[in-house]
């Protein structure tokens, strides 16, 4: 039976980066399953087909992407909850649907208001995002307030969904969940889309156009990055590892695509003497990232948060890419035993595990060829959907006992 959803982002959709790529998926792969879906979200971002977005007020002095934690989201997120509020009253919607906890927060009200389940699509701790984003200190008189929201939130919600096990995993153990109100919901990729590198006449052709676009210099191994461009993330120990890397292998580049400020980047990289070894062209467009991804012989995904979602993993190993990670529980999750792992935190380890993956090529074939074969086993947004389509009828059921939807 189809469902009306609001969903909620407190974000800048769109804007080509992994949160971004999980709603705009998860959202394509709900409707499939012929369910009504409205998403209300900031004013600014990108459109994106086939989706009903409803913006909140226009903030002329805000047109950029606020990516992460933000003193703006203090007033985008009020606009954003008189949109919702706006919106839930027209629609009358069955299931509110919010994406991070910010959101949990905006459709609160909306719950009690409306008696619609609430699911919190779980990205990771709002508390530990701030901390990773230098936005507070655990010292900071913020911390324990945020704290204490954070956990109301996560017990509010009808239900929560983890983009890992291993995030569900230390929320049961924290209990700051309710057992049967948990469900991981993994991150998927489009497995059609993202694909291997098939050595076609016009693929290659492609291949060498875009090289020749992007200024990379012919006979170089490519190691390929995308995604945000933060110290949480691991960009500054993956240009420092470059350093290390690059004396010992001359020949191999790196294409670190995301944003924001790819400039500052640009320029940390040239004040270590590696700057014609290191390609940033910015933000790359979700639509073509494929192709992109298809130039590079390994990935990368050194990010160093805890608790958050590694979207990009998936989409590395859909191409078939051997991926070189931080040994992080979240990356051992997706990979398992298709990828290759640095010690947490260090430098030299991130570059000799790199100058494995490029040494060795018959490891890296037989690691890309495992990744690709995972990727479409485990890692479909369909199954994503028809989780999440179970999830709706069963908090449904909960709290009306009956999941008939609104319009029956």
């Amino acid at each position: 039976m189809p469902y009306t959803v609001l969903m909620l982002a407190s974000t800048s959709f769109f804007s080509d980066y992994g949160n971004h790529v999980r709603i705009w998926e998860e959202a394509r792969a709900i409707q499939r399953l012929g369910h009504r879906l409205v998403l209300a979200t900031y004013h600014n971002g990108d459109p994106m087909p086939g989706l009903d977005v409803r913006r909140s007020w226009d903030v002329p002095w805000i047109k950029r992407a606020v990516v992460g934690s933000s003193r703006h989201k203090l007033y985008l997120d009020v606009g954003l909850g008189w949109r919702a509020l706006r919106v839930a009253l027209s629609l009358r919607p069955d299931i509110i649907h919010a994406h991070t906890h910010e959101a949990a927060a905006i459709g609160l009200p909306l719950q009690q208001l409306l008696n619609a389940p609430l699911i919190l699509d779980y990205q990771g701790s709002m508390t530990s995002e701030m901390l990773d984003h230098g936005f507070i200190s655990k010292t900071n008189p913020l911390y324990v307030p945020v704290s204490k929201l954070e956990r109301f939130l996560n017990t509010q919600a009808d239900a929560v969904l983890p983009s890992t096990h291993n995030a569900a995993e230390l929320l049961r153990r924290a209990g700051a969940v309710r057992p049967e109100r948990l469900y991981a919901v993994p991150d998927g990729v489009d497995t059609e889309r993202f694909r291997p590198y098939d050595g076609s006449p016009a693929w290659a052709t492609q291949r060498t156009e875009l090289r020749a676009q992007l200024g990379i210099p012919p006979g170089r191994r490519l190691v390929v990055y995308i995604g945000l461009l933060a110290p949480y993330q691991g960009t500054n120990l993956l240009i420092e590892s470059i350093r290390l890397l690059v004396a010992r292998q001359p020949d191999v580049h790196f294409l670190i695509m995301g944003h924001p400020d790819p400039h500052s980047y640009r320029r940390f990289a040239e004040s270590l003497g590696i700057g014609d070894h290191v390609t940033l062209p910015g933000r790359i467009s979700y639509r073509d990232l494929h192709s992109y991804l298809a130039l590079g012989d390994v990935a990368v995904a050194p990010k160093m948060s805890m608790t958050e979602g590694n979207g990009k993993i998936a989409n590395y190993m859909a191409m078939g890419l051997p991926t070189v990670a931080f040994a992080t529980p979240v990356a051992r999750e997706i990979l398992a035993d298709t990828g290759l792992y640095a010690r947490f935190g260090s430098v030299e380890d991130l570059a000799a595990t790199l100058e494995l993956a490029l040494a060795d090529r018959d490891l890296a074939a037989r690691l890309g060829a495992a990744a690709r074969a995972r990727a479409i086993a485990d890692f479909s947004w369909e199954q994503a959907a028809r989780t999440i389509e179970t999830i709706y009828t069963t908090v449904l059921t909960r709290r009306h006992g009956t999941a008939q939807p609104r319009s029956a």
